[in-house]
């Protein structure tokens, strides 16, 4: 049984880009993780990595201390479920989804064909149709379907609702959260879709410029982050007090998105509005440009 996936100070260089730079991660048995960042910040080069599909630049993977690099007994632990492309490398990719299934329950060794197949059904798909032909929901569909249905202790699903209507999305984490509470494996879902997805992770990791910026619990995260606004003087003073992202200048008043430090509080004022922070508006206030 796999308890430990460990990445130890993993580069990644393309050419003369560092994509990550550094990255060290641990992570446990029986959790969801919510991976987010921006477009480019290194997300799927890392998922990549952990899941042995590409070689870091230098640093290593580890599953329960062995590394994962052409380890085949590690490998067999790791899915990483990530969006089909309907385009082949000589032009539309004519694979059927019945064959792609077929090539999924041979790669992955605890593979269950009564999920799979119960899958198909509840969405609908019909499995002789080719790749090239699905819609992009489909498609999504798909990779949810190979991601539950490999069992794979660690599971990795890169943008997974890609293309999903809100209806199909609350289907996911409804299938998502019961099989994670009947088997206990590891998920890391890494999406743009913040807001909805945010109650799925029992601890989020920001990626940001190819660095790891945190990882944490996410309630505990959202209870020490409050929007504050007010006189630019009050806020000045906030400000000088503790660490503030995002701040915005709205006439004579002032914004400022506060990250305490565990155990901190702010010092009482009558004068300050505080409100909570969403996990998205957090991560636009970490990430986002001032």
């Amino acid at each position: 049984m796999s308890n430990i996936l460990e990445c130890k100070d993993i580069v990644k260089r393309f050419k003369d880009k560092d994509a990550l730079k550094g990255v060290s991660l641990t992570l446990e048995k029986g959790k969801i993780y919510g991976m987010i960042g921006r477009n480019g910040a290194g997300k799927t080069t890392l998922l990549s990595i952990m899941s042995a599909q590409s070689k870091p630049t230098s640093g290593s993977v580890n599953l329960d201390g062995e590394e994962v690099w052409e380890n085949q007994k590690c490998i067999d632990n790791i899915c990483f479920s990530r969006e089909l492309n309907p385009l082949s490398t000589f032009g539309p990719n004519n694979v059927k989804v019945k064959e792609l299934l077929r090539m999924a329950s041979i790669y992955y060794p605890y593979w269950d064909k009564k999920m799979a197949d119960s899958l198909v059904k509840k969405f609908d798909i019909n499995i002789k149709q080719r790749i090239s032909k699905l819609s992009k929901g489909m498609l999504s569909m798909v990779t949810i379907i190979i991601a539950l249905a490999s069992k794979s202790e660690f599971t990795i699903l890169d943008e997974p609702v890609a293309g999903l209507d809100v209806v199909a999305r609350e289907q996911f984490y409804k299938l998502l959260l019961d099989e994670y509470n009947e088997t206990g494996r590891t998920f890391v879902i890494s999406t743009h879709i913040i807001e909805e997805a945010a109650d799925l992770f029992e601890e989020v990791i920001i990626v940001n410029n190819g660095n790891i910026l945190l990882k944490e619990n996410t309630m505990d995260l959202l209870e020490r982050a409050y929007h504050v606004s007010g006189s630019a003087d009050d806020i000045n003073t906030l400000i000088e007090k503790y660490e503030a992202h995002h701040v915005e200048n709205m006439g004579r008043s002032k914004g400022a998105t506060i990250l305490f430090k565990k155990g901190e509080r702010m010092e009482s004022s009558q004068d300050v509005m505080v409100q909570p922070v969403s996990l998205q508006n957090l991560f636009v206030a970490l990430c986002g440009k001032e």
